[in-house]
């Protein structure tokens, strides 16, 4: 009987059209063929991380998983176009998790800045990435409510 062969290109080609065609089938015959490119990809995107990442390849093959099953609308290529974006999709809950982070340091014992102050240098010593994430997600929520503000404000705090 031999050794397995591994999926050829096109096998993993064809279920993922029919998956984008809505063949859930497709995508549970799938899921074992590319599993294991999945965690190469995972162990790789993990390796470029800082020291002291907790999320471990099988945590984050799960979680772009979940997102990439989320994901409609896609006429997925080839093997190549998925890998793709499952590649894009895990560095996306990498920074997402970065973010968290910055979010938990934030909440402990920042005080808040009174509006007429917001011209302040940050000291020295302090977090950078968490304040430019921020910086950022202040922008993002000042787009939604005044998007000619924000516009604004995003010209001016990149003086800063």
């Amino acid at each position: 009987m031999g050794t397995p062969q591994p999926p050829q290109p096109s096998d993993v080609t064809a279920l993922l059209r029919a998956w984008a065609r809505g063949d859930e089938t497709a995508l549970e015959r799938l899921t074992p063929l590319v599993y294991d490119e999945l965690r190469r990809l995972a162990r790789r995107h993990l390796r470029r991380e800082r020291s002291g990442q907790t999320l471990q390849a099988t945590a984050l093959v799960n979680e772009a998983y979940m997102r990439l099953v989320e994901v409609s609308g896609i006429d997925w290529q080839d093997r190549a176009h998925f890998l793709s974006v499952s590649s894009r999709i895990m560095r996306r809950v990498l920074i997402d998790a970065a973010r968290s982070r910055a979010a938990l340091k934030r909440a402990g014992g920042v005080e808040r800045i009174p509006e007429s102050e917001l011209d302040r240098v940050p000291a020295r010593g302090s977090d950078r990435a968490a304040e430019l994430c921020a910086l950022d997600d202040g922008l993002n929520a000042l787009a939604h409510q005044d998007p000619r503000r924000a516009q604004s404000s995003s010209s001016d705090s990149s003086a800063v």
